[in-house]
Parts: structure tokens; C-alpha cells; sequence
């Protein structure tokens, strides 16, 4: 089996997931998202696995999200989806794929339903 995490290492739950992936005996790809952004055609498929649009997926509480007027509800998908990644730290984390699928490790255990 194939997983990954959108890993941020300063992130408790982000460190919660990943030691959970690790206690059920799965070494994961680890990609320091701040360091590693995803694309724009990653984080598409990243919210079609997770089911969401990228509003749902960008923590709103950021600096960066006010600062670059991303409450602009007119603003579409894809300006978005280039926001999440010319500034990685609005993306919610951690992010866990595997076998086609995707979770947000908010709780932890919320990723075991995928694996």
C-alpha cells in the first residue's frame, strides 16, 4: 500500500497522524508541504479524493488568508486552488492519501478509515 503525508512537522496533529501511520506498521512518504508545495493539479486531485472544494480545505484563521482577500467569495476554484499554493501554510494538515483515497488527520484516527 501506498501512502503519503502532507506533513508539517511544527504541527501536533500533523505529528499525532503520522506516529499513527507509523504504530500501524506503515512507513509513509513524508512531504514537508510548507517546504514541498503541492501543484495546482496535485491539490486538485487531492480535493476530488477528499471530496471537498478548496474552500473547505484552507484554514481560514492564517494571516495570508485575510491578507490576500481570500473571503472574496467571488473569487472561483481555481484562484483558490493557486492561493493554497503560492502560500502552502493556508493548506489544512494533515493530509493522508492512500489507495486512491484521502483523509485530513483532524483527529488522527479519522485516517485509519482510508487505509
Amino acid at each position: 500500500m501506498s501512502v503519503k503525508i502532507y506533513h508539517n512537522p511544527r504541527c501536533s496533529k500533523s505529528r499525532q497522524t503520522l506516529q499513527l501511520l507509523q504504530e500501524q506498521g506503515i512507513d509513509p512518504e513524508v512531504i514537508e508541504y510548507l517546504k514541498s508545495p503541492p501543484s495546482a493539479e496535485e491539490l486538485n486531485d487531492i480535493l476530488q479524493k477528499l471530496g471537498m472544494e478548496p474552500r473547505e480545505l484552507m484554514r481560514k484563521n492564517e494571516t495570508d488568508y485575510k491578507a490576500n482577500g481570500l473571503d472574496d467569495e467571488t473569487l472561483d476554484r481555481q484562484a483558490l486552488i493557486n492561493s493554497m499554493v503560492n502560500h502552502p501554510i493556508l493548506i489544512e494538515r494533515p493530509i493522508v492519501i492512500a489507495n486512491d483515497k484521502a483523509a485530513i488527520g483532524r483527529p488522527p484516527e479519522a485516517v485509519l478509515a482510508i487505509l
